[in-house]
C-alpha cells in the first residue's frame, strides 16, 4: 500500500474526510505519474492502470483530454464551441475526477496544442500551406500556426474546459513547430513567416499561464530532451530556458532511445542511468541560474525502441525504468512521469529506488 494513502487514512482518523482532500497533502509529495489514452479510462485497462498505481508508489495520471489528432477526448456539450471537435473516449469526465480523488491520484490533462489536424482541417488559414493545400508530415499530421493568437486563445479554452472538470494542472505537449521546420518553411506561406519562431512559442506559453491563473491550476509543458543541451532549438522554436520561466513543471522528454552518441555515450538506450544522469546534470545548470525555477519532473521510457536495429537497443524492464528514476536522483531530482503509448508499463518496478 501506499505511503501516501496511510498517511491520508491517519489523518483522517482525526479529520473530517473533506479536510483531506482539500489540504490534498499527498498532492505535495513528488509526482511519479504514468501516461493513459483517453481509451483508457474505463472498463479493465482503466482497472488495471489504477491498480497499478494503488499497488505502488505512483501517485499520479497524465491523461489525454486533447489528444494527437486535435480532438477534445469527451464531450462538453452540444453549445460548446468544441463540440464538433469532440469524440466521447470519456464518457463521465467528472466521474473519472472523483474516481482518481478517491484513489487519491493526481490528475494531469495533457492537451497537445499545436500538432492538430482538426483545427487545421476546419481552419486552413490558422495552419501551414504548400502547393498542394494544408502542409501535411511524412505520418500524416498537420500542425497549426504558433504565430496566431486565434490558436493560441481555441487551446486555452480547451484547457479552461479540462480545469473546470477538476484537473490540478494543465500539460501542454507539441508546444512547438513541426520538427525540422527549417528546412521546409521556404516552400510554405503562412502568417508570421520569417518572425522569431522561439519568440512566439515562449510568448504562447507566458500568455496561457495568465490566462489560466484564474483557474487554480498548475502549467506544465513537455521539451524536447535535445532542447535542454542547446542553447536554443530554433527550429522548432523551444528554448528551455525561456519556457522554463513561465511554467511551474517543466517535463523535458529524456528517453534514452531518442539520443544519438550524446554526452559521450556512442549506445545511449544502453545506459540508461549514465545517460539521464548526465541529461539531469545539464538541466540543472541551466534551472538554477532562473529567478523562480520550475519543478523538473521530466519524462521516461517504459519501451523498448527496437526500431533502433541490433546491438544498439535493449529491451527495457524493471532494471532499465529503476536505472532511469536513479539517475535523475542522483542529481536530486525527484519527479518524473512514465511513457508508455500503449499504456503498458513494467511491473514489479520500485519506483523510489533511492
Amino acid at each position: 500500500m501506499r505511503k501516501n494513502f496511510i498517511l491520508a487514512v491517519i489523518i483522517a482518523a482525526f479529520y473530517p474526510v473533506n479536510l483531506v482532500f482539500a489540504n490534498t497533502l499527498e498532492w505535495n509529495e513528488p509526482i511519479r505519474g504514468i501516461y493513459v489514452k483517453a481509451a483508457n479510462t474505463s472498463g479493465p485497462p482503466f482497472n488495471q492502470l489504477l491498480n497499478l498505481v494503488n499497488r505502488t508508489d505512483l501517485n499520479a495520471m497524465v491523461i489525454d483530454i486533447k489528444d494527437d489528432n486535435g480532438n477534445l477526448t469527451f464531450n462538453p456539450g452540444i453549445n460548446s464551441r468544441y463540440y464538433a471537435a469532440s469524440r466521447a473516449y470519456i464518457n463521465n469526465p467528472r466521474s473519472l475526477i472523483q474516481t482518481l480523488k478517491k484513489n487519491h491520484i493526481y490528475p494531469i490533462a495533457r492537451m497537445v496544442v499545436f500538432k492538430d489536424k482538426v483545427l487545421a482541417n476546419s481552419n486552413p488559414n490558422w495552419t501551414f500551406k504548400n502547393a498542394q493545400g494544408i502542409w501535411r508530415s511524412s505520418r500524416g499530421d498537420s500542425f497549426t500556426n504558433p504565430f496566431q493568437k486565434e490558436v493560441w486563445d481555441y487551446n486555452i479554452g480547451m484547457a479552461i474546459e479540462a480545469a473546470n472538470i477538476g484537473f490540478k494542472e494543465i500539460q501542454f505537449d507539441y508546444v512547438r513547430f513541426p520538427e525540422k521546420f527549417e528546412s521546409i518553411e521556404g516552400s510554405l506561406t503562412y502568417t508570421g513567416k520569417g518572425s522569431n519562431r522561439a519568440a512566439a512559442v515562449t510568448e504562447f506559453v507566458k500568455y496561457a499561464k495568465k490566462k489560466l491563473k484564474p483557474y487554480g491550476v498548475k502549467m506544465s509543458v513537455d521539451t524536447f530532451g535535445n532542447a535542454t543541451v542547446i542553447p536554443e532549438a530554433s527550429g522548432i522554436g523551444q528554448n528551455f530556458s525561456e519556457i522554463a520561466r513561465h511554467v511551474d513543471v517543466i517535463s523535458a522528454m529524456i528517453y534514452p532511445s531518442h539520443w544519438t552518441g550524446s554526452f559521450g555515450i556512442a549506445k545511449p538506450d544502453l545506459e540508461p542511468y549514465r545517460l539521464v544522469e548526465e541529461y539531469a546534470k545539464i538541466e540543472n545548470n541551466r534551472l538554477k541560474k532562473l529567478p523562480a525555477p520550475p519543478t523538473s519532473r521530466p519524462w521516461l521510457q517504459d519501451f523498448t525502441a527496437a526500431w533502433l536495429g541490433k546491438g544498439n537497443f535493449k529491451v527495457y524492464g524493471k532494471q532499465e525504468i529503476e536505472d532511469q528514476i536513479r539517475g535523475l536522483h542522483a542529481q536530486g531530482i525527484n519527479e518524473f512521469l512514465l511513457w508508455n503509448a500503449a499504456n503498458s508499463y513494467t511491473k514489479n518496478v520500485d519506483y523510489t529506488p533511492y
